[in-house]
């Protein structure tokens, strides 16, 4: 144990709480727009790299580089299918996205968008959603609690279990304080730290090989990208989960002006590029640097422990306090994400019939943070729950298929019905599950033929089904409009 890594880590805790804190008294007289979508004022380096962190959680500094580091660089298309979805989102999807939800009704939530985009009364659509939300997102939480207890009891022997509550408290209080501003702007700063933390310790391991040797790899075809084809195609397959991952593609939405997404999308493609390759970086070197050791593998520990063996205390808290970005950049997003879906999408047009007001709505997102939080810390603290990677990829898998072919066909394709949408978000959502329980043995990741099946799905219902009306029609030519300012 260093007491400096400690002190570190506090240092960090209090400084991420009192933003919270901060955006609590300055938009405490806000209403629901402010508090769950920033009042569409966040600016190109702040939505860039929240995107992006709260994209990247502790999988890509643990789960992803020990992938790698166990297995070798055939999991490495994990990488460069995150990067090619990740740049084909910004560039095509973004631009359309933000108008779409402002010409629908200045839509501040993903299930809203869809309702709006077919000026639907309906709200089952809505209330789809927020289920699909409320699960995902949890299973999705529960990794990134999972992963601080990991850290906590790694570096400082904290209690697993208690770690947890600890990392949970954190983030459920800058969150429930905050809202979306709070969110944005601490993941700022994590993903600068994040950044900093993967570009700096497989630089320095790297350079240590030649003094301390490398050891020798004696996993067959280790080094060989395309020894699997499964490999390959599972792992551009990560890539389709960027169009309808709800807590990146709200950061779409929020943004100022069309001219500050290009330059957000040049500063999140890049990061992500380097984050990407990184992390890739880290499993490949650590596996020279340190060798192959089960416990690294079983506890995917091989960032923390590079870290840990190079730098003296302070730089390596600072280094691991990355862990602790990434974890809670990502959970902070889930829950906001979550409770929005829930306050905006079921609570207020079902159980008050839209009479709630403003301050009510953003109490009723806080309470339903607080209850996704207790249970994925539940589920993160059974040590039958699975690993890091294994919780994340399945909940990437049920939003990629579930909402990726309907947010993309309800922005390029004018025949597009609200039927088509209910029905590609069900069945994405279904074959991504059945996939999972029946068919996880065929070594294909399920977010490609539930992704497929959405898409068909999705097309089918729309062509057998009545064709948009006029004012439908009307409202996606108007999105297609250039803006005037």
């Amino acid at each position: 144990m260093k007491i400096s890594e400690i002190v570190v880590f506090i240092v960090y805790l209090v400084f991420m709480l009192s933003i919270g804190i901060y955006f609590f008294f300055k938009n405490r007289d806000g209403g629901e727009k402010t508090y769950f979508l920033g009042g569409r004022q966040m600016g190109p380096w702040v939505t860039a790299l929240s995107a992006g962190a709260s994209d990247m959680s502790a999988w890509v500094l643990m789960g992803l580089p020990t992938s790698i580091y166990a297995l070798g660089l055939g999991q490495v298309w994990i990488s460069v299918g995150l990067a090619i979805g990740y740049t084909i989102s910004w560039l095509a999807e973004a631009p359309r996205l933000r108008r779409f939800s402002i010409v629908a009704n200045d839509s501040i939530t993903i299930p809203q968008y869809l309702t709006n985009r077919f000026l639907s009364k309906s709200k089952a659509l809505q209330i789809i959603c927020a289920v699909i939300f409320l699960v995902a997102y949890t299973v999705y939480a529960a990794s990134s609690v999972k992963a601080c207890g990991t850290l906590f009891n790694t570096v400082i022997g904290m209690d697993e279990t208690a770690a947890m509550y600890l990392a949970s408290l954190i983030i459920i209080a800058y969150t429930f304080l905050g809202g979306f501003s709070a969110v944005c702007w601490t993941d700022f700063f994590q993903g600068m730290l994040m950044l900093g933390a993967l570009l700096i310790a497989p630089i320095f391991a790297l350079f240590m090989l030649q003094g301390a040797g490398v050891h020798p790899v004696d996993t067959p075809n280790y080094f060989n990208a395309f020894s699997s084809w499964k490999d390959i195609v599972s792992g551009l397959g990560w890539g389709l989960g960027y169009f309808g991952m709800p807590h990146i593609i709200i950061r779409f939405m929020c943004l100022e002006s069309q001219k500050s997404l290009k330059k957000s999308a040049k500063i999140g493609i890049s990061w992500t590029v380097l984050i990407v390759i990184f992390a890739a970086a880290v499993g490949i070197i650590g596996r020279l640097f340190l060798g192959y050791d089960e416990s690294i593998n079983g506890h995917s520990l091989v960032f923390i422990t590079m870290v840990r063996k190079i730098f003296p205390g302070v730089i390596s808290g600072l280094l691991l306090s990355a862990v602790l970005a990434a974890s809670m950049s990502t959970a902070d997003s889930q829950l906001l994400m979550a409770a929005s879906a829930f306050a905006s999408d079921v609570y207020k047009p079902v159980f008050r019939k839209g009479k709630a007001s403003d301050k009510e709505m953003m109490w009723a997102g806080r309470i339903v943070v607080l209850i996704i939080s207790v249970v994925a810390l539940l589920i993160a603290s059974n040590p039958d729950s699975g690993s890091i990677m294994s919780l994340v990829s399945n909940a990437w898998g049920v939003f990629g298929a579930a909402f990726g072919p309907v947010i993309l066909l309800s922005l390029f394709w004018k025949r597009f019905t609200f039927a088509g949408a209910v029905a590609g978000i069900v069945v994405g959502a279904a074959v991504d599950g059945l996939w999972l329980a029946f068919l996880s043995g065929t070594g294909i990741y399920e977010i490609i033929p539930a992704f497929a099946a959405s898409m068909v799905a999705a097309i089918v219902a729309s062509l057998l089904s009545k064709k948009p009306s006029a004012e439908v029609e009307a409202l996606f030519d108007k999105a297609l409009q250039p803006e005037e300012n």
